[in-house]
């Protein structure tokens, strides 16, 4: 990513609506989907600079990785423990067949071996683990947020399933969400094209529109899973190995 996005994302993930209704959905993922064990061992790949690493670590024993030296330095931090230097496909000094959970949360989407990346994660998880993936969704979508973010792609719910299958691993939930505001978003980024205009969507919004927005997010962490919708701004996917 660009060094800005890097320092704003430490600045604004605690509080920006989108950091924070992403990680209801996370959570609301791992407790209703994942059967996980007491003391389950949970490992993030590219933790970025850490802001899912507190709601981690209340579902068990949490290690993390991160390929950027300046965000793995807040990421430990926050952690309050060493995260380790590593990068997909191939530099993660994890080892293998060991977590029961693995959060890959919009990395998959910076790589451009996407397939050989979950090939590599589907070989750290154990007999019964599970790795929770989200990824930026709808490629028609693409905007000059992509290209700051360095995102080689958007995805769709059939292309992510591909890339699953192409890595050897099973499905066993897929779907859209942040679909409320889909509308929204959809106009937003089709003005700003029309207009020409950057479309600054890492600043923090003012104070009740942060709020407004955070709620209507927040109700979908009560829908998650449990309604199919064809759209959305993103894709949650539930991956455990093909047996």
């Amino acid at each position: 990513m660009d060094r800005l996005v890097f320092d704003r994302m430490a600045a604004l993930e605690g509080r920006h609506w989108w950091f924070v209704g992403r990680r209801g959905i996370i959570g609301t993922l791992i407790r209703r989907e994942l059967d996980l064990p007491a003391g389950a061992r949970i490992l993030e790949a590219g933790c970025g600079t850490g802001g899912n690493l507190d709601l981690l670590k209340t579902f068990g024993r949490l290690e993390a990785f991160e390929f950027d030296p300046q965000a793995r330095a807040f990421a430990e931090a926050k952690l309050g423990a060493p995260v380790a230097a590593g990068a997909l496909p191939e530099d993660v000094p994890q080892p293998d067949a060991s977590y029961d959970l693995i959060g890959l949360f919009d990395v998959l989407e910076h790589v451009e071996e996407d397939v050989e990346s979950l090939r590599t994660l589907g070989r750290k998880l154990g007999p019964s683990g599970k790795l929770l993936v989200t990824v930026p969704a709808m490629p028609w979508l693409w905007s000059d947020h992509d290209v700051r973010h360095h995102h080689k792609r958007r995805y769709t719910r059939a292309s992510l399933a591909a890339a699953v299958e192409r890595a050897g691993l099973k499905t066993s939930k897929i779907g859209y969400f942040n679909f409320l505001l889909f509308p929204i978003a959809v106009l937003e980024r089709i003005s700003a094209k029309l207009l020409r205009r950057r479309s600054d969507n890492e600043a923090m919004p003012a104070s009740l529109l942060n709020k407004a927005l955070g709620a209507i997010f927040g109700l979908e962490r009560h829908l998650v899973a449990r309604l199919q919708v064809p759209f959305g701004l993103s894709l949650f996917a539930v991956i455990e190995r093909d047996r």
